[in-house]
């Protein structure tokens, strides 16, 4: 059984203030003299469910299509991290993380309409990225728009990311998915030269 765990790319979709918007037209459409439809878009490599990679937040890291793969394919384990405060904490997800593997995707609130910007939304503290990393884990995976706060300038959970060698997908929907052990299907792109990638994140049963 394959799970969708990606939003939906279309006009209108909500970014991050200022970034670039998701935008789509065509080039070709079918007709008496074409015997095709070729469409094109333009976007921030932030819009919908992507991959940070590490030149997001370090002036020498990876590119997304320098990053390994590995990361993005194999066991993961979906928690339910929902609370109350900004950001979850290491003891909010401590007793989750018995026996998990390598890829943790927390689900941090009840639901995201994509349409609407999440002013607001509850991020990760840098411990909760250091706890997993004592656990192993290599690939941290939230339903919200950035593992830091909207406001933050430091970015303390990105670098505790990097820290770590970690690899991070944001924006993912997770709502409909039961906490539990599953298999993460979410490559990048081979952007050669570029920050972050959209990704089509599925899982499957275990």
């Amino acid at each position: 059984m394959i799970i969708d765990i990606s939003q939906g790319l279309s006009p209108g979709m909500a970014g991050f203030p200022g970034d670039a918007a998701y935008d789509e037209s065509w080039t070709f459409r079918l007709g008496p003299f074409c015997p095709v439809n070729v469409s094109r878009v333009s976007l921030s490599v932030h819009c919908g469910t992507h991959a940070d990679a590490p030149l997001h937040y370090d002036r020498d890291g990876a590119t997304a299509g320098e990053v390994a793969l590995e990361p993005y394919l194999g066991p993961c384990r979906v928690v339910d991290a929902r609370g109350t405060g900004p950001l979850c904490l290491p003891g909010e997800i401590a007793t989750a993380l018995d026996n998990a593997p390598p890829r943790i995707l927390l689900r941090l609130v009840d639901a995201c309409d994509a349409k609407v910007w999440p002013s607001g939304f509850r991020a990760l503290s840098a411990a909760t990225i250091e706890l997993l990393a004592s656990r192993g884990v290599m690939l941290v995976g939230i339903d919200t728009p950035s593992v830091d706060p909207e406001t933050s300038k430091e970015l303390e959970a990105h670098h505790a990311c990097r820290r770590a060698g970690m690899r991070i997908l944001e924006n993912l929907v997770l709502a409909h998915v039961a906490p539990g052990d599953y298999e993460l299907i979410a490559l990048p792109l081979k952007f050669e030269n570029l920050d972050a990638s959209p990704v089509r994140a599925v899982l499957r049963r275990q």
